[in-house]
């Protein structure tokens, strides 16, 4: 199995079922984002066709761009840093102040780029300067959203798993309702920018759980500049920030190189089926990144890190591999239920795609070390050195397949990535 090949390569060698725990604490989360996209997915196929999906995917890029970027991305550093600092008050509430520092100055900061830039976005995104107001309201929520994505942050950082859920299904379920809606009176439009209205509804529900949760303290979030903190949070921006700019960025590109390549309708079909791979791995993804990050940054024993490192393949592998069987097996009836019957030439790209959907998490679970380890240096290279990578294997791959050449590239890409990534993580091991 891939995962026994793979801790062999690591470790060259009865877990606890705490993962497993999450993992279903966190499924619960995941079915309502699941429910709050399809019914965006079923409006944009309904509304616009596949080429309205093509279109869509562009727009989601820059905004789950900005949803990373609002706040300076420092998340997974206040996950990483809270986890290891929860013990000890001075040190992280000198981490709190100089994390909220940062998000407000940065949040703000983006506010004025985007606003400053909202009509060439428009045209390059959209090709429309009629949905300029959306990029507008996208750049006035920013700092609503930072505030969201920092609370969101310290309490996965303490492992409150039973709130981030609660967080994460109230927020689908606000999603949900303002997406229908504003789609009865504005259409497209409207579910657009309910996408946007969604996530900072979000504030709405995680302020008041943090606020009744035991570990809360005020104290935590007066605003402090300190310089170590705000270095290390720095340190993990950088990494986040990278990667947050180089997916969008990437995924724009081939978006815009297959639709001159081909079409946007051809677009649409490779936005589907990518969609399709998205959703359902948002419960192997959940799942990691509400318990595996912060349970691997608060180890320090070698016997406990390999131990986890089992646990994470041992549960999470054969639901990845299940889930992708399953989604191939009856991939023409997920087209047909999620999209509609214009989209059904897209069946023929799930294979490659899910077999890159189980290397991707495969490596993902290494990836995440070097998160929880703040290799910043070796992530950067990673990052950039795969989405070139990839960007040329599209391009490629693509004048030799067709669009189905993607696919091949994106599964390629990751099994490369996987090897780079066991064998850091096997040098890490040796020295720890």
């Amino acid at each position: 199995m891939l995962d026994g090949w793979l801790l062999h390569a690591i470790f060259s060698d009865s877990p606890r079922m705490n993962i497993a725990k999450a993992g279903v604490l966190s499924a619960i989360a995941t079915v309502a984002r699941l429910l709050s996209g399809l019914v965006v997915i079923k409006l944009m196929a309904w509304l616009g066709g596949p080429e309205g999906i093509g279109k869509m995917g562009q727009f989601m890029s820059l905004m789950s761009l900005l949803s990373v970027l609002a706040g300076g991305g420092i998340g997974t550093g206040l996950v990483k840093y809270v986890a290891e600092y929860r013990s000890d008050p001075e040190r992280l509430r000198r981490l709190l102040g100089a994390g909220a520092s940062y998000a407000l100055i940065t949040s703000f900061i983006i506010w004025c780029l985007v606003l400053w830039f909202s009509a060439p976005l428009t045209i390059w995104l959209l090709g429309d300067i009629r949905y300029q107001s959306l990029i507008w309201v996208l750049a006035m929520v920013q700092p609503v959203i930072a505030a969201s994505n920092y609370i969101v942050s310290v309490i996965n950082g303490f492992m409150d798993v039973r709130r981030v859920v609660i967080i994460y299904v109230a927020g689908s379920v606000i999603a949900i309702l303002a997406t229908l809606f504003l789609a009865y009176f504005f259409r497209l439009y409207g579910v657009l920018l309910a996408l946007m209205l969604g996530q900072a509804a979000q504030l709405a529900i995680s302020l008041p759980m943090l606020r009744r949760s035991a570990y809360f303290d005020r104290r935590f979030f007066r605003l402090c500049l300190d310089r170590i903190m705000s270095t290390r949070l720095f340190l993990f921006s950088i990494m986040t920030l990278t990667s947050a700019l180089l997916t969008p960025f990437v995924a724009i590109w081939v978006r815009s190189y297959l639709a001159s390549r081909f079409s946007w309708e051809q677009v649409g079909y490779w936005q589907a089926v990518s969609k399709v791979s998205e959703a359902y791995l948002l419960f192997i993804t959940s799942a990691i990144g509400v318990y595996y990050l912060p349970k691997i940054s608060a180890i320090t024993d070698k016997g406990a890190f390999k131990a986890e490192l089992r646990s994470a393949y041992r549960h999470i592998m054969p639901v990845v591999i299940v889930l992708a069987a399953a989604v191939y097996v009856l991939r023409d009836w997920v087209t047909r239920f999620l999209f509609s019957q214009n989209f059904i030439a897209a069946d023929p790209l799930y294979g490659p795609q899910l077999l890159g959907d189980v290397i991707k998490i495969a490596s993902f679970i290494l990836s995440y070390i070097m998160l929880a380890r703040a290799m910043t240096m070796t992530f950067l290279f990673s990052e950039l050195f795969f989405s070139t990578t990839y960007v040329g294997l599209v391009y490629l791959l693509t004048w030799r397949f067709g669009l189905i050449g993607a696919m091949y590239a994106f599964t390629i890409n990751y099994a490369l990535y996987l090897v780079f990534a066991t064998l850091v993580i096997r040098n890490y091991y040796r020295k720890l």
